[in-house]
């Protein structure tokens, strides 16, 4: 093979340096990774859920089988039935929904009037109780667990949703860390003009701080709700009565403690089961983006 004369080679040079030099062609690459990393992302994410739907259009045998088939065929629609039926989940999905929403609710509201205060009003000392508050981030569940559960047994709760409610009433210092930072971005001449015409701190909360800090709220809110309605080791320490037990709970009833799990009528419950958070996402998915970003980047 001849050898490049030194024109050739630096028109060559010249060509594929002009190439990478064009912003198209950058930006189109960029592109193209971007997609690609993001099916790529999809496809890992979504392959739990579609062994779990395979998973739940099978036979109990078929469920075993190796290496597993992914089309079920025949797809038997009746496991659903069967799931359902089989236990209360009725009874369940109205425990869950009552305990998520009551929650969030008192939460939200709760963590958002001490956001407030952390972030609007003065006070001694304000940064290093925010700092205390912050501290119980980093405190392990498994920290508290047996001392609350003596207290809440001392004070005759076992059994009962006050153990998972009443505590929430106090807010959570995540929610009022989120809050916070989405509060300190809000200008203080509304405050000023408010106090001018007569309006206590609370009504400054309720009718200013509130109506434009629901970006924040709706993504604590959601946040709140896909927790706890997920939340398994607390209706599992505190709840005994099978008539009170939560969709998570109610799960457990399909596995065998030796062996024998209907794998088939488990995923088919579980997919129905993860419907409402889905829902919930995709009805406030826009409050739940803007508020992360936003809170993110204030204060």
């Amino acid at each position: 093979m001849a050898e490049l004369t030194e024109t050739q080679a630096y028109t060559g040079k010249r060509g594929v340096t002009g190439l990478w030099s064009n912003q198209k062609f950058q930006r189109g690459l960029i592109t193209a990774v971007a997609t690609f990393l993001c099916i790529l992302g999809v496809v890992v994410i979504m392959f739990p859920v579609a062994w779990m739907i395979s998973t739940s259009l099978k036979t109990e045998a078929a469920a075993l089988q190796f290496p597993p088939q992914w089309i079920p065929k025949p797809a038997v629609w009746h496991n659903y039935w069967v799931a359902l039926t089989s236990n209360p989940f009725g009874i369940y999905f109205k425990n869950s929904m009552l305990y998520a929403i009551t929650v969030m609710v008192l939460q939200t509201l709760s963590s958002a009037l001490a956001a407030y205060g952390f972030a609007k009003l003065r006070a001694p000392g304000k940064n290093l109780i925010f700092l205390f508050v912050l501290a119980t981030l980093m405190l392990p569940y498994e920290v508290t667990l047996i001392p609350q559960y003596v207290m809440f047994a001392k004070m005759g709760w076992l059994d009962s949703y006050k153990p998972l409610i009443i505590p929430q009433i106090f807010g959570a210092s995540y929610s009022i860390f989120l809050l916070r930072q989405f509060m300190r971005g809000i200008p203080r001449d509304y405050e000023e003009a408010a106090l001018i015409d007569g309006a206590s701190y609370f009504s400054i909360w309720w009718r200013i701080i509130l109506p434009l800090s629901m970006p924040a709220l709706g993504a604590v809110a959601i946040i709140t709700f896909m927790w706890h309605y997920n939340n398994f080791m607390g209706p599992l320490l505190y709840i005994n009565s099978r008539l009170l037990y939560p969709v998570q709970l109610g799960l457990q009833q399909f596995q065998a403690p030796h062996g024998g799990t209907e794998y088939n009528l488990l995923m088919a419950a579980s997919l129905v089961t993860i419907l409402p958070p889905v829902i919930v996402f995709y009805f406030a998915q826009r409050f739940f983006i803007q508020g992360i970003v936003i809170s993110g980047v204030k204060g």
